[in-house]
Order: C-alpha cells, then sequence, then structure tokens
C-alpha cells in the first residue's frame, strides 16, 4: 500500500524533545491556559462561554421512549450545534476521562514501546504527549498540528494515560510497579486473543465527535511512534447527548441498562473506590484500569425470549427494575421466593453474582459499546469494551470477575477475547505531565 513521503516541519515536536530542549517545551506549555475551563459546562448546564451544552439542562430529561424522556411536538426538533466547544478540564490531581461524564465516542489504543526505550525516553515522549494532549483537549491545534483547523471544536476531548506492566520493566522500576498491575489471573470463560490484550502504554481518547476524536488519535500516535509501535486500536460508542442526556443509564448492544449500580462521581464512595490513597505514593490520586473485549453472542441472544433473558441478568429489561422490584434503582430483594419456593432473582442471575455490598468497594464502570459490522453469515460482531476503574485490582475487581466466571448465567451470552491492565497516574498541574511521580 502506497504511502506518502513524510514532511518535516519547521518545528518538530519530536526533535525539539530529542534534541533535549526540554525546557522549550515547558516554556510552550507555560503559555496554555491555566485550567482550561472556559466553555466547560457549568452547573446549570451551561457553558462558560455562554454555549449550551447539548442533553443536559434544567430539565433534566433525556430520549423519547428512555427512561426520562419527553414526547411532545417539539420532541423530534434539532437544536442548532452548541456542543463543539465544550472543553474538560485538563490539569488537577486526577486525569480527566475517568470521572468525566462519558463521551459519545471513545477509543483505546495500546501500545508496545520499542526495543531499547528506557526511562529517559519514556519520560520524553510522556512530555510530548503530555503537551499533545494539553492543547488538544483546549481546543487549541498541538505544536505543528498539519490540520490546526480540526483542533478547534474539542468536543469534550479528553486525552487519559495508562502504564501496562511492560513500562515498568522497560523503565528499570519493577520495585514502584503495583503487585495488581499485571496480567489477570486465567479464567475459565476467558478466550482471549493476543491482538486485543496486553499493552505497555495506554491512550484512552474520548470526544462527543467522531471527527475531532480522529484528529487527537492520529496526533498523539504519531507522536509516540518513535518510541513505541500499535498493538491494538479498539473503538467503542454510546448514545449521544443529543439522544439521551447525561447521568440517564445507558444501554449496551444486548438492549440491557448498563451500570445501574455504579458509583457516583464526586461522593466519598466514588473517591474511596476509585481513587488511590494509600498505595505506591506516586500513585497517590490515580488509579488502575482493567479493558476487557467482552464479544456478545448476538445470535443466541436473539434467539432467547424475555422471560429467559430477564432470568439470566435478574433485572427486567424494559425498565432496569430488579425482578423484587419497580423501578431501575430499587434495591433487589434476593431472599424474596417465588410461588414454589425458588429465589425470584436466581442465585445464578448476572446482578446477584457481580453484587458488592460496600459501596467503596466497588469497580466504577465506564463502558462503551463496539461493533465491528458483520461477518460473511451476516452475523454481528459487536459486543463491550469493558474498562473497569478501581483503586486496587485485586480487593476489587478480581474477586467479582471469579463469581462471574464461575456461575454468571450471563456467561452463555458473553465471551471476554480482551484483557489488558494500567496503572493510571494522577493528573499533573499547569507546568506538569503525566507520569512525572511515577519517571522524573
Amino acid at each position: 500500500m502506497y504511502e506518502p513521503p513524510m514532511r518535516e516541519p519547521g518545528l518538530s515536536r519530536r526533535g525539539l524533545l530529542a534534541g533535549g530542549a526540554l525546557t522549550a517545551v515547558g516554556a510552550l506549555a507555560a503559555c496554555a491556559p491555566g485550567d482550561g475551563t472556559a466553555g466547560r459546562p457549568g452547573p446549570d448546564g451551561t457553558a462558560a462561554a455562554g454555549r449550551r451544552v447539548p442533553g443536559e439542562g434544567a430539565s433534566g430529561q433525556g430520549a423519547p421512549g428512555e427512561p426520562g424522556g419527553t414526547t411532545g411536538p417539539d420532541a423530534g426538533q434539532v437544536t442548532p450545534a452548541s456542543g463543539g466547544a465544550a472543553t474538560e478540564p485538563f490539569h488537577g490531581a486526577h486525569q480527566a476521562g475517568i470521572a468525566t461524564t462519558p463521551q459519545t465516542h471513545g477509543v483505546f489504543v495500546g501500545l508496545d514501546l520499542l526495543p531499547g526505550t528506557g526511562r529517559e525516553a519514556i519520560a520524553r515522549m510522556m512530555r510530548l504527549l503530555t503537551d499533545d494532549a494539553r492543547r488538544l483537549t483546549q481546543g487549541r491545534p498541538a505544536l505543528a498540528d498539519t490540520e490546526p483547523e480540526l483542533a478547534a471544536l474539542p468536543s469534550r476531548l479528553t486525552v487519559t494515560f495508562g502504564f501496562g506492566p511492560g513500562l515498568f520493566a522497560a523503565a528499570e522500576l519493577e520495585d514502584r510497579r503495583p503487585e495488581a498491575v499485571a496480567p489477570l489471573p486465567p479464567f475459565a470463560i476467558d478466550r482471549l486473543r493476543k491482538e486485543w490484550s496486553g499493552g505497555d502504554l495506554l491512550l484512552q481518547i474520548c470526544a462527543d465527535d467522531a471527527l475531532t476524536l480522529a484528529h487527537a488519535l492520529r496526533m498523539t500516535v504519531k507522536d509516540a511512534r518513535s518510541f513505541a509501535r500499535v498493538r491494538w486500536t479498539q473503538r467503542g460508542f454510546r448514545r449521544s447527548p443529543q439522544t439521551q442526556a447525561p447521568g440517564l443509564t445507558q444501554r449496551n448492544v444486548m438492549g440491557q441498562l448498563d451500570g445501574t449500580v455504579n458509583p457516583r462521581p464526586g461522593t466519598p464512595d466514588f473517591d474511596r473506590a476509585v481513587w488511590v490513597s494509600d498505595g505506591p505514593e506516586w500513585l497517590r490520586g490515580g488509579t488502575t484500569l482493567v479493558l476487557r473485549r467482552i464479544r456478545a453472542e448476538m445470535e443466541t441472544w436473539d434467539a432467547a425470549d424475555t422471560v429467559a433473558k430477564e432470568f439470566t441478568v435478574g433485572r427486567r429489561l424494559d425498565t432496569g427494575a430488579p425482578l423484587t422490584g419497580q423501578h431501575e434503582h430499587d434495591e433487589p430483594d434476593f431472599g424474596k421466593l417465588d410461588a414454589v419456593g425458588f429465589p425470584v432473582i436466581s442465585e445464578q442471575a448476572h446482578i446477584r453474582r457481580a453484587r458488592v455490598t460496600d459501596p467503596g468497594m466497588r469497580i466504577y464502570r465506564r463502558v462503551y459499546n463496539y461493533d465491528e459490522g458483520l461477518t460473511e453469515r451476516g452475523h454481528a460482531d459487536s459486543g463491550l469494551l469493558f474498562a473497569s476503574y478501581q483503586a486496587d485490582i485485586a480487593r476489587q475487581f478480581i474477586p467479582v470477575q471469579r463469581r462471574l466466571a464461575e456461575a454468571d448465567l450471563l456467561n452463555e451470552w458473553t465471551t471476554p477475547i480482551g484483557s489488558a491492565v494500567f496503572a493510571v497516574p494522577p493528573g499533573c498541574s499547569a507546568d506538569g505531565w503525566i507520569g512525572e511521580t511515577l519517571l522524573s
């Protein structure tokens, strides 16, 4: 396949850093606005620059036909574009893209470091990628951006970085790697494929606009090429703010409301469940990520009737209510029996096997759907990109996954085919960079 010759711009980001002029990059980054809050949605749904973010407002209403949805003469009207200028802050104690309200589009990229890429080179790479993310998320082109116009509408773009087990080995920092940041133990239900698993470095890029995301992906990966090669790319999607108001539980490709029992950002339970507070010093304010690619067996799922599907999950498909309740957020009654003495919610139902009673020990799921089109037989190749954030993988994620692998009825219709684990460093200041707490 033909590839056009590369042309080096007059001021190359790669050359700038490789030449050792790190202070120059710091000076360029310091010219950025302090925290990038301009255009960020305020508490009333309006952006600081006077723009309203689609789907957000005082009504809190969602899409027609969904819980909280609206109907009427205005329900089908399309409002003018107004969310493209909305930004998410880049600087802070935590990286953006975790507690951030999930955007419509997401892409996860796993990279492997090139042979000989050690600690000093990794630090140069992270300075460079941090500068890219700092600019692009605030609607400014990256340094030497060849398509600066594509950066003008950030659409709540976030770029989140994670460090896989191999990065610690390459940097000769194995003694600073959290013990649980390692490949997960094998589970009987796994059918893992190499092309969807592992990785030394993670880029998680999310935005409400697909073109914005594509541009940010290309710019960041282009700058990582001197240090790493792409191992896998996984793209996902959710319903947009124009379709369903943020804050409402979304449906996955199997039709289920996905994420009903999820810690709520901004609460003490969320902080305890997600942010590292008593782990390695360099990771304080960060978190860990388990990314699982889960194929949905749609052909056999489609063949099951509604009763079988609801029995499998333990919830009604239409409202998301537990089989013992009326509303989505009703507490399940696991002790309730049916007329013949069997539990209404099966011992093997998904919500029973996944249950964690302590809110501070739950995982925070930030799930995207994927769809890779149709096979030659016309079957859907689709499923979930299950992104699980937690303070401690060993104490929070693995016990739940073991229970699910042992006896979850949903295993009949889902197959894990990819798995990767990352430590997610804390955020940085306006003159800092992601990973400096580990690498500097």
